[in-house]
């Protein structure tokens, strides 16, 4: 008889085991459970421990044990989606800890079912978790021999694992390798525990339920998990379409992933040139049992037995890399999944949500501007270039919406450090994105900064007809900050220049807006609080790219912040859409593994500056395209719709930008200098300037823009008078010296302006430079009569 002992409540008994003690309690536990149908259970108090007859051995059953599993979601793997411009969707990447894809009963082949059970659980339809007869051979086997042996019902299978994904998604490395150690032992009492278990899987759930979570949890070789997407990759079919050659080949794998999988084809004993020797050996076995449980005919075992074993290895989308030119505005969308407060309260949480995966993520990606953004800047910029460290971005946002339609630079993207070493044309940093978002710190923007002082020039009341000193000088004296208190960088012979040494003494906010005047804007900000013109930037959502607050000496006003194009693609968003600025989105909805949509990022729109300021800024910043420094990327954009804009140039030509709106799309585009110096007037991508490559690719990705979203009026708000100019004293040029503090950043080279005209008020108005005045560097010349 099996003598039955009662253990205190949360005691153990701990004694060696014998072969006949071992064998002894595990026949009576199971003899009890499948004979009897007594079961320990949680709810049972206190626990029983089951010895062998004629023995004083025992084997230990704790109390606090669970008596069942749940079926509960699985890791699937996540997809990224891109818009086409018939409104379908194109696949970018998918990520996950463990390529599977969860599927119902149906969308399994019955030859699967049939090959599992006939192979691994022939009497699975009978049994009530364990299989005796299985289970006793095994038990005889693992304690003569001293290692666990076979003989696990798929129940019991499914159920250890369950237990191994649970340690998968523990964050804690010490945590999660006790715990894949504790359901993966080789013991005795590991298999008693399995199989109370698996007994309280079968009473809750039933066979269908088993054999179908059975296949989606099962691991196929490496990082593939589940039959439908081993089929997907060993075959490149369906779980629904496999042959029966086909599924008895993956359910032999799951009896040994690494002897048996099929991705090896120069392994010398489950390799291409013996035909899978080993997966062909249990394939054929698998086929036999079949037939054996009659599941196939005879004509169909011949058939199966007599293919030969043919992988066909389909690689899945994996990772940000097989998204190819658009790879970087994936890697963005990923920090967002990972670090976005709106998937989870923390860290630890969003990445247990997203390693268990399953979602669709459509993004904003339009890929009609996406692609014209691609060509173009594979066309202009090379992703290596000899003369110097050369990087390049472009990036655009929707008015009104916040949507990022386009994001890509001249590099390949990889996040491996051996792929990185390989080439100069790879890199995992985004240089559209903040430190946070990509690792880059960002760049100077140059003079595409001074709108923020021309917003806060508008605010205070000012005129963009209203002239100022713009002598250029070493002695501009004290400026007003209201945060920091007055600043005055005299001592240090501060003495920036303009871009083409324009010495006109008093040039309106028009002008030197239009013809990107750094002197006019140095004066501009001496009228002006530089605390109150950085925190006009910040209100349009621009920010330092490495976290670190805004500079707002003298020279910020030009441009020497460190800034993100995506930031500056907002703010430029934000003054197009009537001075209200709208957050970056790159997702528009997400779709979890039950259909369900999930909340996401939203984009929150906020007024930046009045709209009547707005309107100001855009009188002023159209005549930038029409008649100043961006007319070359205007006339050379077709369709033409009204479109604002400002351009850029850092110290020595550095780094070129052209930033610029219709009412619809803002576009950013930037050549840079990512490590070195670069001088991008002296240097050339074969017979064209650097310089002007901005030039040549911003009009392509706002023609597709215009052609596709519009483009209206803007409200714009013309000078109301024109005041005479200011007489001054003659200029004395003082001595030269180089900044010592702050940094110096020139403008783009703008038109010649006499220093005392008028500014021009009609909107329709021609360009201000005389007829007979040499174009400007960054500008295209004058057609004749013009």
């Amino acid at each position: 008889m099996v003598q039955v002992t009662e253990v205190p409540t949360g005691a153990a008994q701990s004694v060696r085991r014998t072969f006949h003690g071992a064998l002894g309690g595990l026949l009576g536990f199971v003899t009890m459970s499948a004979v009897a149908g007594v079961l320990v259970t949680v709810s049972v108090t206190p626990v029983v421990a089951l010895s062998g007859i004629a023995t004083t051995n025992t084997i230990s059953v704790f109390e606090n044990l669970p008596g069942y599993v749940n079926i509960e979601p699985l890791s699937q793997k996540s997809d990224i989606f891109a818009t086409r411009s018939d409104g379908t969707f194109e696949l970018l990447a998918s990520f996950y800890d463990q390529n599977r894809i969860e599927v119902g009963w149906d969308a399994i082949s019955p030859f699967a079912k049939d090959a599992a059970v006939s192979g691994e659980d022939p009497r699975f339809y009978e049994h009530g978790g364990i299989d005796l007869q299985g289970t006793l051979r095994a038990t005889a086997t693992t304690v003569a021999g001293g290692n666990t042996q076979g003989g696990s019902s798929i129940t019991q299978q499914y159920v250890k694992n369950v237990l191994v994904q649970k340690c998968e998604l523990l964050t804690d490395t010490s945590a999660h390798d006790a715990c894949y150690n504790a359901a993966t032992e080789t013991t005795p009492d590991r298999k008693l525990k399995e199989m109370r278990l698996a007994i309280g899987v079968e009473k809750k759930y039933g066979k269908r339920d088993i054999l179908q979570q059975y296949f989606n949890i099962t691991g196929f070789g490496g990082t593939v998990y589940g039959i439908e997407a081993a089929a997907n990759y060993y075959f490149n079919t369906t779980a629904a379409n496999l042959t029966l050659p086909q599924a008895a080949s993956l359910v032999a794998i799951v009896n040994n992933p690494v002897k048996f999988q099929l991705d090896r084809p120069a392994s010398e004993t489950n390799g291409a040139a013996n035909g899978y020797a080993a997966n062909k050996q249990r394939r054929d076995y698998i086929l036999r049992e079949m037939l054996r449980y009659k599941k196939i005919t005879q004509a169909d075992y011949d058939a199966a037995v007599a293919a030969p074993v043919e992988p066909v290895i389909t690689e899945p989308s994996t990772g940000c890399q097989t998204a190819m030119a658009n790879a970087f505005f994936c890697d963005y969308v990923t920090k967002i999944l990972q670090t976005d407060a709106t998937f989870g309260a923390d860290a630890a949480t969003r990445m247990l949500n997203f390693r268990r995966g399953g979602y669709d993520v459509y993004t904003t990606l339009d890929l009609d501007v996406q692609n014209a953004a691609v060509t173009t800047i594979n066309q202009q910029v090379p992703k290596v270039y000899a003369g110097g460290d050369v990087g390049a971005v472009i990036t655009s946002v929707q008015v009104g919406t916040g949507r990022v339609l386009a994001m890509t630079q001249n590099k390949d993207y990889s996040q491996d450090p051996t792929v990185q070493a390989t080439g100069a044309n790879y890199t995992g940093i985004n240089y559209a994105t903040d430190y946070a978002e990509g690792g880059s710190s960002g760049f100077q923007p140059g003079s595409t900064y001074k709108v923020f002082t021309l917003a806060e020039w508008l605010k205070e009341g000012h005129s963009l007809n209203d002239r100022v000193d713009s002598r250029r000088k070493a002695n501009w004296g004290a400026f007003q900050d209201s945060c920091l208190g007055p600043q005055n960088y005299d001592k240090q012979s501060w003495n920036p220049r303009n871009d083409a040494n324009e010495s006109g003494a008093n040039y309106t906010a028009l002008q030197s807006t239009v013809g990107s005047i750094n002197t006019g804007f140095i004066g501009m900000a001496k009228r002006l609080d530089l605390c109150g013109i950085r925190r006009t930037a910040e209100a349009f959502g621009v920010h330092r790219a490495n976290g670190n607050p805004l500079s707002q000496t003298a020279a910020s006003v030009i441009g020497t912040n460190e800034i993100a194009p995506l930031t500056m693609a907002v703010a430029f968003a934000g003054i197009a859409n009537k001075g209200v600025t709208c957050s970056p989105i790159a997702i528009d909805r997400i779709v979890g593994p039950s259909g369900v949509e999930i909340p996401v990022p939203p984009s929150v729109c906020t007024q930046s500056v009045d709209s009547t300021v707005a309107a100001g800024m855009a009188y002023a910043m159209r005549r930038v395209m029409t008649s100043g420094t961006g007319r070359q990327s205007n006339v050379n954009t077709v369709p033409s719709v009204p479109m604002i804009g400002k351009t850029g140039t850092t110290d020595g030509a550095k780094d070129t930008w052209m930033s610029g709106a219709s009412t619809k799309v803002a576009t950013v585009v930037a050549v840079v200098s990512l490590t070195g110096v670069l001088s991008q007037r002296r240097q050339f991508f074969g017979r064209d300037q650097i310089a002007t490559a901005r030039h040549r690719m911003w009009p392509v990705v706002m023609s597709v823009v215009n052609a596709k979203y519009g483009g209206d009026a803007f409200d714009e708000l013309a000078p109301k008078y024109i005041p005479p100019p200011v007489v001054v004293a003659p200029r004395v040029t003082p001595p030269v010296a180089p900044p010592v503090a702050p940094p110096v950043t020139p403008p783009d080279a703008p038109p010649v302006i006499p220093p005392d005209a008028p500014p021009v008020t009609p909107p329709d108005a021609p360009p201000v430079t005389p007829p007979d005045a040499p174009a400007p560097p960054d500008a295209e010349p004058a057609p004749p009569g013009q």
